[in-house]
Formats: structure tokens, sequence, C-alpha cells
């Protein structure tokens, strides 16, 4: 929102001499952040107003041009040479003299051009650096002269130039400060000093029968619908400018004089209104929810296919408007309308939000009514644009105003005075906080507890917290006391944490970057991943208000995120990338719905059981992607291309950290290849996947053929002790290889159990180091070597112990799973 500090100071007193950063100050101290302060171009040298004595059209040259003599308080007008067309004689323009100095340096001179001599320039808009139109010169109209402005006066202060705009950002709670009237409420209420509503107006005046017919079907939607008729609208009368001026400072393109005076009373009183042309308008007007196959074309020329949530403004013709969005084409305000209807109406905010959503129509009028606008407001609206197309446009209102009032009365809130001094820290007494509320708008009646009703424009405040809220808000968070409360002792991290920062860190360490994504997910990266329709990870949770529609739901798994962010970096030319993602996931399901406790005291027993059965399982999961070289290359030699089997050793870089063993077998799971895909087991309970991903998976993610990926439940994985760091040993290893030949469907996960079984404590490491299948070894077995690393903790092991724990292995080897051993 953009406030103006001269539009400002015409409803609030604001102090002599305060400064634009006391202002910034007061501001902040009534929890509006100060986005930016705009401060006025600047024009040095003699820049003054001025009026159009006479014209003379000169010829002979490519373009039109004229000689003007111009009045600017001197006993001789001037002389100016000047290209526009858009004024006439008598109007009042703003003319830089020899000597100033425009932005951008240009500086002012008197010259010979066009065989006359130009004693000066008519400034456009742009060349002042107040608006961006450079079609024609600036002309002020016939209002500026003769109200304490005369020719010669400087010119400064009736464009803006003096004028500083300070740019708020406001929350969503706060929708009464997108608007001129609230802000100077604020204002007021932080300097401690008179304001003067704009809103204090009464109904537009009218006669008669209502100027139209209107009903509203869905008073839920809309519970206070107020319309105007106007007619002899001058079509060709232009917005004054000082109107345009404030349109230009806030931010808004001026367009015609309806449609300005429209923009211009949404900022200053902050209800929406929109203008359709009378005469283009067929029959009653009927408020009321789409019809299944009706469309609408909107003011920016789209055809738009309605929904059944929608809310429109009909007519016999069909649907006008999207109601509190957008307006409708065919009743567009055009370049001959003389008869205007006038709108303005309270609609539900959520229902707006939705529609703007669903739309993708994020409209001023949108973003105020999903914060919640004034129902107060409305006729107050139409009396104020009434006035300005009357004073500046000569229409007249004709007929009796339409006001379809449904609204009931305003809810009533009990409060304990003594609440808010409870919450901040602060005393603050009885008569302190009912001054304090009255202040925000409240009405406050009697002593313990309060009856507070809020304001219509508070919305809001709907419970005792947010009265509390206000009090402190207005009394001061600086007087809010800094002290921590005492901390209990720390007991420090807790197994589960240990447990996942140790697996982070080993990941990091074995040259993974971690790839945080956000946790919503589409049903198009679903598809992606070829999950099957019966795939429990297409059981999702909808998010009510989603950031965006494409991703509406929690993810159940981490790959979407994680494959996205492989397939952007590659896109960006980075070849080899290994990332790593853990976070929470979201499986879906039926679930009881929560119920809604109050805030006035703690839930019971029983509800609180209902809160948590219905939030969700959120397991913490870990993931992997890969592509490119694993092992970069170089002059050393050609690198090693990441394979699947990389991935496998990240699920087993993962179980190490969390103080487990992982057996790997041969698995099937989408969107894994269905030869290359292995299943994670640990504790007889397959916890995950890994392998190289399918290729109709990697062509439809934009991945290259081979790209390897990991996902695992580090919740499903048993409880254990996170391992501190291996026990070093002071004495030598032996090192033993072993070669066992064994049928090809005999995991090697299970030749590894039963190496470790027989070693015991003196087998500190085994590692698979070869597999062979051939005709060596006979058609449908495999020889799988083994890398053995035998120490004692204590002693040297002599040549006789390790020859005799080998023996042990290979014993057991042989016995348990039927091996040889290969010579």
């Amino acid at each position: 929102m953009r406030v103006p500090i001269g539009w400002l100071a015409e409803h609030v007193d604001v102090p002599a001499g305060t400064t634009v950063e006391e202002l910034d100050a007061t501001f902040v101290r009534l929890g509006l952040e100060v986005e930016e302060v705009h401060r006025p171009a600047e024009v040095a040298g003699p820049l003054v107003v001025g009026r159009v004595l006479g014209i003379e059209e000169l010829t002979g040259f490519k373009k039109p041009i004229r000689y003007c003599r111009v009045d600017v308080g001197e006993p001789e007008p001037r002389g100016i040479v000047c290209g526009a067309q858009n004024f006439a004689v008598g109007d009042a323009v703003v003319v830089a003299l020899p000597g100033a100095v425009l932005p951008g340096g240009f500086a002012i001179a008197a010259r010979r051009t066009y065989d006359h001599v130009s004693d000066g320039m008519i400034c456009s808009a742009r060349e002042l650096g107040v608006g961006e139109d450079h079609a024609g010169i600036l002309v002020l109209g016939d209002g500026v002269l003769g109200e304490g402005v005369e020719p010669g006066a400087d010119a400064r202060p009736v464009v803006g130039l003096d004028d500083v705009v300070i740019e708020l950002a406001i929350t969503p709670d706060r929708g009464y400060c997108l608007s001129l009237r609230g802000i100077a409420r604020e204002t007021g209420t932080g300097l401690g000093v008179p304001w003067r509503d704009p809103g204090d107006l009464a109904a537009p005046a009218g006669s008669g029968e209502p100027a139209w017919a209107v009903t509203v079907e869905d008073a839920g939607r809309c519970d206070r619908f107020s319309m105007v008729a106007l007619e002899g609208l001058d079509p060709t009368a232009p917005s004054p400018w000082w109107l345009r001026r404030r349109l230009a400072q806030s931010g808004v393109r001026s367009i015609s004089l309806a449609v300005d005076v429209t923009n211009y009373v949404m900022l200053e009183l902050g209800q929406p209104m929109h203008a359709f042309d009378r005469d283009r308008v067929r029959g009653p007007i009927v408020v009321r929810r789409a019809r299944e196959g009706e469309r609408l074309t909107t003011l920016d020329g789209a055809d738009r296919a309605l929904a059944s949530d929608d809310l429109l403004i009909t007519d016999d013709s069909g649907p006008i408007g999207l109601a509190a969005v957008m307006g409708g084409a065919s009743t567009e305000i055009g370049d001959a309308t003389s008869a205007v209807l006038l709108e303005a109406a309270h609609w539900e905010p959520t229902g707006v939000a939705r529609t703007a959503r669903r739309h993708r129509l994020p409209s001023e009028a949108a973003k105020r009514f999903e914060r919640g606008v004034d129902p107060e407001m409305t006729t107050a609206a139409l009396a104020r644009a009434a006035a300005l197309l009357a004073e500046y446009g000569g229409a007249r209102v004709v007929g009796a105003p339409v006001d379809v009032d449904t609204r009931g009365p305003r809810p009533v809130i009990a409060l304990d005075p003594a609440l808010p001094g409870r919450v901040a820290g602060v005393p603050h007494p009885a008569e302190r906080v009912t001054a304090l509320l009255a202040a925000v708008g409240c009405a406050v009646d009697g002593e313990s507890p309060l009856h507070v009703t809020p304001p219509s424009w508070r919305p809001d405040l709907t419970d005792p917290a947010d009265l509390v809220e206000e009090v402190v808000r207005l009394a001061g968070y600086d007087d809010v006391p800094s002290v921590l409360p005492t901390a209990p002792p720390g007991r420090g991290l807790t197994e589960r944490q240990r447990r996942r920062r140790a697996i982070g860190r080993a990941l990091a360490e074995s040259g993974h970057v971690e790839a945080p994504s956000f946790p919503f997910v589409g049903t198009a990266a679903l598809d992606a991943l070829g999950l099957p329709g019966d795939d429990p990870r297409r059981q999702v949770l909808l998010v009510r208000n989603p950031l965006s529609e494409e991703e509406p739901a929690l993810r159940t798994t981490l790959l979407p995120g994680l494959l996205a962010a492989l397939a952007r970096n590659l896109s960006r030319g980075v070849r080899d990338v290994a990332l790593f993602e853990h976070g929470a996931v979201f499986p879906g399901g039926e679930r009881a719905p929560a119920p809604l406790p109050g805030v006035d005291r703690r839930p019971d027993d029983a509800t609180l059981a209902a809160l948590l059965g219905a939030v969700p399982e959120q397991p913490w999961h870990v993931a992997v992607a890969l592509a490119g070289h694993r092992e970069p290359r170089g002059w050393w030699g050609p690198g090693r291309p990441a394979v699947w089997a990389d991935a496998v050793q990240a699920a087993r870089r993962v179980a190490e950290a969390a103080g487990v063993q992982l057996t790997v077998r041969s698995g099937e799971r989408a969107p894994w290849h269905p030869g290359r895909c292995a299943e994670l087991v640990a504790g007889g309970r397959v916890v995950g996947h890994a392998g190289e991903l399918h290729p109709r998976v990697c062509a439809a993610l934009d991945l290259p053929a081979r790209t390897a990926a990991m996902e695992l439940d580090v919740d499903a994985l048993p409880p254990a002790a996170v391992p501190v760091g291996p026990h070093l040993s002071a004495f030598p290893p032996v090192f033993v290889d072993l070669a066992f030949v064994l049928p090809e469907d005999v995991p090697a996960a299970d030749v590894e159990a039963a190496v470790r079984e027989a070693g015991g404590d003196l087998l500190e490491a085994v590692a698979l180091f070869d597999v062979y299948t051939g005709p060596q070894v006979g058609a449908g077995r495999r020889s799988l070597a083994w890398s053995l690393t035998l120490r004692a903790p204590d002693r040297t092991l002599s040549g006789e112990e390790a020859a005799e724990l080998r023996q042990r292995v290979v014993a057991h080897v042989e016995q348990a799973l039927g091996a040889e051993l290969r010579a």
C-alpha cells in the first residue's frame, strides 16, 4: 500500500515539523512494515504554473509544431515551441523556465528552433518524473487556477514534487490498512492527534423507485449489495490532475474518469467498486453461483470457464461479472458511456480467495476482499463516487439507491481486563484496556468481564487473544520487557535427533550435497514416477490453501522434489551431481476430522486425543539421486560413472550411520528399473529401495539414462545407538581373501551374514570385492570374493589363530549355504 504523505495529511492533523523518518518510526511501532520510501525526482530552478494564452500552428515541418504564448506570471507572456497537441487555449500547464534542470540532468535554456525562440519548455508528466505519460504535455485542468494558484506560482506542490510516498507491507490480518482511511486511523492513534474519517458520508441522494432490480440468491457469500444509477456522464470528460496524480503515486494507471473514480474511492475508503455501462445491462441483476457450462469473458479479454463455486453478477444475458474479482467485457465502460451503474458490495473472503486463485486473477479488489472489507462502506463509497462523477463529469443520480443488506449482529467478545497484563508481562489497568480498545474502534461495555464489540472494519478480531494483541500493539511493543524466562537445564539431543544428524553428516562426508525441497506434490509428478493406480504413495493429503494448484498435496515420497532438483542442476550445465534430502513424508488415508477447540481454556484429554489422532503420520525418510560421474575424470583416468551400486552404497552409509546392519536383495518397485532394483532390509523388514530409475521415468523427468536413486524410511530402522566412532586398535591386522562358489540365486547378503557369524569378535571388517560368472565355475553358479580384516583389540594375532579363524569361516559358509571354496 503506497501512502502519499500529502494525501494522508488531509485526514490527519500531523504535527508541524514531523519528518518522514518520524512517520516511518510511527508506522513500525504500530506493526506496519515500511518497505520503501519513495522520494520525488529533484527538479532544480524555476518550475512554474502557466496559462496558455494563444496557439499558432506552424507549417512546413515534418511534424505538427505549435508556437504558444504562455502566461507565467511575468509582465509579458513567454513564447514556447511545443510539439504536443493535447492542450488548448486557457489550459493550465507546467512550464520549466530557462535555468531549470529536470530529472536526468536535462537543463532548460532559451534557444531558437523552428524559426522561433523557445523561451522555456512545457513539460509532460514523464519529464517531471511524476508519471509515465509522454504522449502529451501535463494539463493541470481548469480547477487548478483560481484556487490559490496563479500563473507563475511554484508548480512543485501542484504536481506533487514535494510529496513523499511511503510504501507499506500490509499483513493479511490488517486488510483495513489497504486504504487511506485505515492508515489515517492508525496514524492518528499512533501520533495521538485527531483524524477525520473520509468514510463519514451519507448514502447517495435519490428518489422514486429503486434504480435497478437486484436479487441476491446467495446471502452467505454476499451479505450486502449496494448500487446506484447515474446518467448524463460526459464520456469525454478527463480525470482531474489531482486525481490522476494520486493514482500514479499509488501505482494505479489512469484509464477514464469513471474507472479512475472507482479506483480512487477504493484507495481512499478501502471499498472496491465496479462500474457497469447501464445501457449494456439487460434486465434485473441477480447475484448467484455459476451454473454448469457457463462462461465469462472478463475485462482482460480472457474467456473463462466458470466453476460451480464461482459467485457471479448476472443479468438476463448471463454472467456480467466475476463477483469481487473482475468485471465482464460485455458491460465494460466504453468511450461513449454516458449512463453508469455503480456497484459496491461486501463479499465473503474465502470464496473470493478461491475464485481468484482458480482463475489466476490476483486483482486489487480481490486482495482487499480476501482480507476483509468494511461492510459499512458500500453506501459511503457510492456517495463519494457519485459526487466525484457529478463534479467532474456532469453525472446525476437517477432513481433511489439499491441496498440489499442481510447482515446479522456483530459478535460480542468477553474479555478479562487483566488478561492483556498477564500475557504481556506489563500491568494494564482496566481503564487503560478500555481506552485502547476504544481507539481501535471497539464498543466496550461492562467491567469484568468486558463485553467488546469489534468495529465493522476489523473482521479479524474474533477471540480474546486478538483483543489482547491490539492492546499490546497500541500500548507499544517497546514496553514489553525483553527478559527471557529461565530455561530448564538441557538434556542434549534425543536418540532420534542424533540419528538424523549422523545420517546427514555421513552423506555429506561421502560427497552428496543436501537439496531440501518444498514438501508438496501434484498428480503429474506421481504420474512421471510411473506409480500404479493402487500404490499407497498416491493416497495424498490435500492442502486447503496450497501455494500452487499444480502441487496441492503433501508429499508421500521424497523423490519428486529431489529428482526435480537433479534435473534443474543438469539443465544448468552441472554434469556430475550427487544430491540427498532427508525430511518428513505424509502418507494419506482415511482419518477422523480434527475438532476445533476454543482458545479460552485448555482442551480436555478427549479433545487432545482426537487432535493427535487426526494428525497424519510423518515418517522421516532419506533419499539420494545421482547422475554423471561418481569419480571425476582427469589426467589420472576416465573417471567412473554413477551406477545403481552407488545408490545402494549410499543406503549402506545411512545404515552404518544409524548403527544398524542392512541387507540388500533383489526387488521390484516403481520408479526403479525392475531388473536393477534392490530391496533394503533391516531387522527383517523392508525399509527402502535403491537402484537405477526406469528409462520411462528418466525420459519423463528429462534425466539422463541410468540415473540412480535411493529412498529409505529412517524411522523404520531398528532402534540402535548411533556409533560414536570406531575403536582404533594399536595391533596389526591380518588380511584374508576368500572366494566361494555358490548357486546364482544365493544372495551375497546371506554370504556376508554367514561370514560375520563365524568370524565373531575378531572379524573387524568384511567386503565383497569381486563377482565372477563363467565356465570355470559352471552354469548357474557364480564366485563371490571377499576381503576379511582380522584383528584382536588386546594382542597381535598369531598365525595359528588367523588360520583357525579362516578355517572356521570357510567351514561355516560351506555348511550353511552349500558353498565351495574356490582355489
